[in-house]
């Protein structure tokens, strides 16, 4: 069978039966799919043979490249040990051993970790330890707060504290009683970032002395709401919100499934505020791209409120059949070891400069709305010229052999943090040149 045969086939048989996330099924098969075949480095290869540079890091998860032999040793390893036994009561070493690194890179007084599966489930996770101990310390705390143009996964908990319409309206009937305070990312017309953020802070500072005594946690993406655009703010947006929290006796979650490990440019975003919150969520980088992994955490007055006889009921009544598996602990350990000897978050901080520097140049193009970036995580805002325009600069990347996804019309580049210079010029080029053709 050719490859051209073999990928029609392959098509073939997925359109019969397959239903992909956030894709509408109607027009993908008109979307001349890519049936991924292999990966190395920061490329992957179609089972046509065309080659890809992946300048989304695989939906933001890839650390260092596709197969990297020092992760892929550690898997093996650990699969000549065991590839999965419970949680439940259990414990293993590569799950000790991630902990102790993670608590190494944590902001001070995060001492605990829990684990889960993925974003959605850390998000989750850390709604129902704020809500519990709250309930705990004697406290009724029934409300959230979070910000719209939010995005903290698509299980139900965390899209009660999601805030972008075309993802949650939907589900608004079935979700948790929440307050929702205006994106610090979207400016009025001459508005700076500083003045959006002290504009955002009043109307949360009203809302809490409102529900004052009711709120039990307040939910943010530190420094970038990734897919709600890209969306930017200032530190001291972050640094309001954490004494707003204080104020109210409220607790600050920090969703850094997408922000954290490195993306930023810090190794959590939170840092650029210098913002220590009360639950911390990851995923994503977290096993630098190779298996579901996840993560909540948090500080030893959270883990307290827990405590207790096993009669008392004031356990964490909350996990699943695949908490913290061996192999993705291993994977992540290896990932975070790697992190360390290359100087990763360095390295981040760099190419999200470089990323800065050659993008400036489409900053005055008239088909250009806005360049927003904080380290590697940038989003290129395109004049709509037609239905699906970023899908169509990214189509047109594609035909240059390189690999992106879009936000509406807000092309994102998120390559991995590793990536070298010649290869990111490349996806900087591809993709400007991209946008230029079809934006004109």
């Amino acid at each position: 069978m050719s490859p051209s045969d073999r990928t029609n086939d392959l098509v073939a048989r997925d359109l019969a039966h397959v239903w992909h996330p956030f894709t509408q099924q109607s027009v993908w098969g008109d979307d001349d799919p890519i049936v991924v075949d292999r990966a190395e480095g920061m490329y992957f290869w179609g089972s046509d043979g065309t080659r890809y540079l992946d300048g989304v890091s695989s939906l933001w998860v890839n650390v260092h490249g596709h197969r990297v032999p020092e992760i892929d040793a550690a898997v093996r390893a650990q699969l000549d040990r065991v590839a999965h036994t419970t949680f439940l009561g259990l414990t293993h070493e590569p799950a000790i051993e991630l902990t102790e690194r993670l608590l190494g890179t944590a902001p001070p007084g995060l001492t605990r970790v829990f684990y889960a599966g993925d974003g959605s489930s850390a998000v989750e996770a850390a709604i129902k330890m704020a809500f519990q101990a709250a309930a705990q310390r004697g406290e009724h705390r029934p409300r959230f707060v979070h910000v719209r143009e939010g995005y903290h996964g698509d299980t139900l908990g965390a899209v009660s504290v999601g805030g972008i319409d075309l993802f949650h309206a939907t589900y608004r009937p079935i979700l948790l009683d929440t307050r929702m305070v205006s994106s610090p990312g979207v400016l009025q017309p001459g508005q700076t970032r500083v003045e959006r953020a002290a504009e955002v802070l009043v109307e949360l500072a009203e809302l809490l002395a409102a529900e004052d005594g009711l709120v039990c946690a307040v939910v943010v993406e530190p420094m970038v709401q990734a897919a709600g655009g890209m969306l930017t703010h200032d530190v001291s947006f972050l640094r309001g919100v954490r004494a707003l929290c204080d104020q109210h006796g409220a607790a600050l979650v920090a969703d850094e499934v997408a922000t954290g490990i490195g993306r930023t440019g810090r190794m959590w975003a939170v840092e650029h505020a210098g913002v220590v919150p009360d639950l911390l969520t990851c995923g994503k980088g977290l096993t630098g791209g190779y298996l579901p992994l996840s993560a909540v955490l948090t500080t030893e007055a959270v883990y307290a409120a827990f405590l207790g006889s096993p009669a008392s009921g004031r356990t964490f009544f909350h996990g699943h059949s695949y908490t913290a598996n061996p192999l993705c602990c291993a994977a992540a350990v290896a990932n975070l070891d790697l992190m360390a000897q290359h100087s990763t978050v360095a390295r981040a901080e760099r190419v999200g400069e470089l990323i800065g520097e050659w993008t400036a140049p489409l900053a005055g193009y008239d088909g250009v709305r806005e360049i927003r970036r904080v380290g590697t995580m940038t989003g290129i805002e395109v004049a709509s010229v037609g239905e699906r325009t970023g899908f169509a600069v990214c189509q047109e990347a594609r035909r240059h052999g390189v690999w992106v996804r879009p936000l509406g019309d807000v092309v994102v580049l998120m390559p991995p943090l590793a990536i070298g210079d010649d290869d990111l010029r490349q996806l900087v080029d591809v993709v400007s040149d991209a946008i230029r053709t079809v934006v004109r």
